[in-house]
């Protein structure tokens, strides 16, 4: 049972994109309330809020995630840069705003409906010119640019929020693709929680249908020397890989 200071703090899940691993829902909220809302770009909050009225909003990235993934871009420099898996685009455009005014996004999704309902968005904030949306599987245009060595060790940094079960395979590719010194990030990698609940724990499918091949993400991460990781409980998890070799 919850202590009586905490019973009238918001419910999880109230924020659209609510994913904090945090035990305390009241401090993840301090966290918003604090230090992300009061500095997120007016066409974040426009774009956030229009992805709450989707169905599947539970999809897009936390706000504290936008806000981290902005600041590590610039961080790092980024100029060149690839994600797979848009959504409404909230990462997209936190990223695209990141960039200098001739940096690049290679953004992959198999929906450009749902892409579209924030384009408009992006659009407003002058920042679209950055983006070269492509729909479709990203797997065989990955193998495209894998072939062509014009490519390899092209990308600064690669954030990768789709299909669970291809992440290893994206990884396989990718590492090529990033530069020496580069990053990729994988969201979700610590899928709800669900990684260390016991085996008969109550879980909704599609948690427990992702679980495994998360763990299996997890394991080959954390021995492949080409990289060096950090996973850290931003929003669901998410997983930083410095290409070194």
């Amino acid at each position: 049972m919850a202590a009586t200071g905490e019973l009238a703090q918001p419910a999880k899940h109230q924020e659209v994109g609510h994913k904090s691993l945090l035990q305390s829902d009241a401090l993840y909220q301090y966290i918003l309330e604090t230090s992300v809302y009061p500095r997120e770009p007016e066409s974040m909050k426009e774009l956030r809020e229009v992805t709450a009225k989707h169905p599947w909003n539970l999809m897009t990235t936390s706000a504290d995630e936008g806000q981290f993934l902005n600041l590590l871009l610039k961080l790092i420099n980024a100029k060149n840069t690839m994600e797979i898996g848009v959504y409404t685009g909230y990462s997209l455009l936190s990223t695209a705003l990141a960039l200098p005014e001739d940096g690049k996004i290679l953004a992959l999704d198999i929906n450009r409906e749902n892409y579209e309902i924030g384009l408009p968005i992006i659009e407003k904030a002058g920042v679209a010119h950055k983006i070269d949306f492509r729909e479709g599987p990203a797997l065989p245009l990955l193998d495209q640019m894998v072939d062509d060595l014009s490519f390899h060790g092209s990308f600064d940094f690669i954030f990768v929020d789709a299909d669970k079960d291809n992440y290893l395979n994206y990884h396989k590719r990718l590492i090529d693709l990033v530069k020496i010194g580069g990053v990729i990030g994988y969201d979700n990698t610590l899928w709800n929680g669900s990684l260390v609940a016991p085996a008969d724990a109550p879980l909704r499918k599609y948690v427990r249908y992702y679980r495994d091949f998360v763990l299996e993400l997890n394991k080959a991460l954390a021995v492949d020397s080409r990289v060096e990781i950090c996973q850290l409980p931003v929003g669901d998890g998410i997983t930083l890989c410095r290409r070194i070799s």
